[in-house]
């Protein structure tokens, strides 16, 4: 008989709950917020887990690389499609989220997210950490690591070749990034880093607004800030210049600068995947 397991995280204590096939539960139980405990739990050979799920947050990391690596099926699940299906509960409480959570690994209903690897999650905190430290001394070492960490990186090379596109958008690019093949096709970068049109349509209202503003908030002002550059700063003409600067005769410069944006963060997916460089004029690009 097949399992399921759904974990609660808070920082002292994870609630946990395991059910059966048919949805009837098997064990219900606290532990201590720490690899170890769940472990004792999930790893008794009893339970056969087809999925385990936990809500991503500050501790989901630390806890997903340790189950991944003991060789359980865990998931990291969105928190916001979570937080929605378990407000159908009357009363919220983490052995009853945890409950939820498990019946969610059952039934699939469930939106999974990407769990960096360590070497990306060292990487923003490298990013993290140039950008909160005040002083201009600690702000140029680790600048200057940063700028050696690109210079000796082929992909942060190729995708510097991007007008507008600087040695800091190119790694912040690449770590969150991650695993360029998560994505189904370049397209779909816009809408993960939160630069596609947010929609609202219920009966006869059908509206369409901002940009919804999800994902990487760090890496969304990177593409903005290297759009503006593009369009405003850089003297140097290509043909991606030209589509956006159209755009902003039509319909102002600050849409101009989003579309751009959007469109950055496709085409540096296509070079990191395609093993190519950007060219300035379609032409060029056509005949290689």
């Amino acid at each position: 008989m097949e399992h399921f397991a759904g974990l609660d995280v808070s920082v002292k204590e994870t609630s946990l709950c395991i059910v059966d096939e048919t949805g009837r539960i098997v064990r219900e139980v606290k532990v201590a917020s720490e690899p170890v405990a769940p472990l004792r739990v999930l790893g008794n050979p009893i339970y056969r887990f087809k999925r385990i799920g936990l809500e991503a947050g500050p501790l989901s990391q630390w806890l997903f690389s340790a189950l991944a690596e003991a060789g359980l099926p865990v998931i990291c699940v969105e928190t916001r499609h979570m937080r929605a299906v378990l407000q159908a509960q009357i009363n919220k409480t983490d052995r009853n989220d945890a409950r939820g959570m498990a019946l969610m690994m059952r039934a699939g209903l469930y939106r999974a997210v990407h769990v960096k690897t360590l070497r990306s999650q060292k990487l923003r905190m490298l990013l993290t950490h140039r950008k909160l430290r005040t002083l201009r001394e600690q702000i140029g070492t680790l600048h200057r690591r940063l700028l050696a960490i690109v210079r000796d990186d082929e992909v942060c090379r190729r995708l510097m070749t991007v007008p507008g596109v600087g040695p800091v958008v190119a790694l912040t690019y690449r770590a969150t990034v991650d695993v360029p093949a998560r994505f189904r096709n370049s397209k779909a970068v816009g809408a993960v880093f939160g630069l596609t049109p947010s929609k609202y349509q219920s009966g006869e209202i059908n509206r369409t607004g901002a940009i919804s503003k999800c994902g990487g908030e760090m890496m969304r002002m990177m593409l903005y800030e290297a759009a503006q550059i593009m369009l405003v700063r850089l003297a140097k003409w290509s043909w991606l210049k030209a589509w956006a600067m159209k755009i902003a005769r039509h319909r102002g410069m600050k849409k101009a600068i989003v579309a751009l944006a959007r469109r950055l963060a496709v085409i540096m997916h296509c070079i990191w995947v395609d093993g190519t460089e950007f060219r300035l004029t379609r032409e060029v690009t056509a005949a290689a």
